[in-house]
């Protein structure tokens, strides 16, 4: 075996032996929370009666501060809503201007200049050469509003440059606008709206996809409530012109029979990669219970929950920050950092303060 081969078989065998100790580690964690747990449970069920009768009304007052809780978010919603019917005539007045219906006055695009003197020297010599490129291609007299402005947003947005492919982009220089909708108890949720100009992709103008939250403590689990959750999600049927769907594809698959020995080709389509198999989320059947969800859609649902959060809460608001790569700082400021789980316990209060600090995410949860 050459010498390369050795070190490749031993940077796997390093690999494996890796995962086997990260796989123990969690392993040995979850036995000594269940070893607490089960500690716990036996010193409370070993307390004198009078004392359990005291624990259970402690726990029927935690109760009663939960449904308050659950109340108080109750009304934060209310707020965001009401500041979001604020921010729509501004919202409208950007989709004036990214889709070239309005033109800004002076005084509306009077902003301190982004100084380019003081970019980095191989930024500006970049800049120089691509106005020399684009010399004969643009001519900016002619150009309306701000081309491809959302398609610009998406890219410079982790969470969906991720979920474009490379036959997104035609169809996504067509999104002119995203729009949010806040509605409030007893219909608590949001919906998304993606306005696009006329394509030969679909015949929609706007692709929606609502979700449903919900802020109650769960009856056989009250103490467990952390807030406003979404727990189901819908999306619109994609109209599709014929030849242009981007989210299915045809494979081909050569069959051989087993005794007779003939070849046939058989066709299928399936599922292909696509940022617009976001309209189309898996769906779980009603009453069905938590533990009964298959694990995989359990993990597509959450993700697309943080992703219509994250379009709600932070791209749509921020949009022009996104555009301009601003934006983009502020993510890299979040980014996932590995750290030793045992400074945890000796960082204390200060570790939970980090993990407070934290933005909730959506859950999933059955309903």
């Amino acid at each position: 075996m050459a010498t390369s081969e050795v070190e490749r078989s031993g940077d796997a065998l390093d690999e494996l032996e890796s995962v086997d100790d990260e796989e123990t580690r969690r392993t040995d964690d979850e036995k000594e929370d269940n070893d607490d747990l089960f500690t716990n449970l036996i010193r409370v069920a070993l307390l004198p009666p009078p004392v359990k009768r005291r624990i259970k009304a402690l726990k029927k007052l935690q109760l009663a501060t939960t449904h308050i809780e659950a109340d108080f978010f109750k009304e934060v919603h209310a707020l965001e809503c009401k500041y979001h019917r604020m921010y729509m005539p501004l919202y409208e007045k950007r989709n004036a201007v990214v889709n070239g219906d309005h033109e800004p006055t002076d005084e509306e695009a009077q902003w301190p200049s982004d100084n380019e003197d003081d970019l980095p020297e191989n930024v500006k010599e970049r800049i120089v050469a691509e106005r020399v490129k684009q010399k004969d291609a643009i001519v900016t007299e002619d150009v309306k509003g701000i081309p491809e402005f959302w398609l610009n947003v998406f890219k410079n947005v982790v969470l969906l440059a991720d979920m474009v492919q490379s036959y997104d982009v035609p169809i996504l220089k067509h999104l002119t606008d995203i729009k949010t909708i806040c509605r409030e108890e007893p219909n608590m949720g949001f919906t998304l709206e993606f306005h696009f100009s006329p394509n030969e992709f679909f015949t929609n103008e706007v692709l929606t996809k609502d979700y449903m939250m919900k802020c109650a403590p769960e009856e056989d689990d009250p103490f467990n409530f952390e807030g406003p959750e979404i727990y189901k999600c819908t999306g619109s049927t994609i109209n599709w012109n014929p030849g242009k769907d981007v989210t299915t594809k045809t494979v081909k698959k050569r069959q051989k029979h087993k005794s007779r020995g003939t070849v046939r080709t058989v066709t299928k389509t399936v599922q292909n990669d696509s940022f617009f198999n976001f309209f189309n989320p898996p769906s779980i059947p009603e009453n069905t219970k938590d533990e009964d969800v298959d694990e995989d859609i359990r993990n597509l649902l959450t993700t697309d929950f943080e992703i219509g959060h994250y379009i709600r809460e932070r791209v749509v608001p921020r949009a022009v920050l996104f555009f301009t790569g601003e934006g983009c700082e502020e993510e890299e400021d979040f980014e996932e950092e590995e750290y030793d789980e045992d400074d945890d316990e000796d960082e204390g209060c200060d570790s939970d303060a980090r993990e407070d600090s934290k933005t909730k995410k959506p859950e999933l949860c059955s309903h």
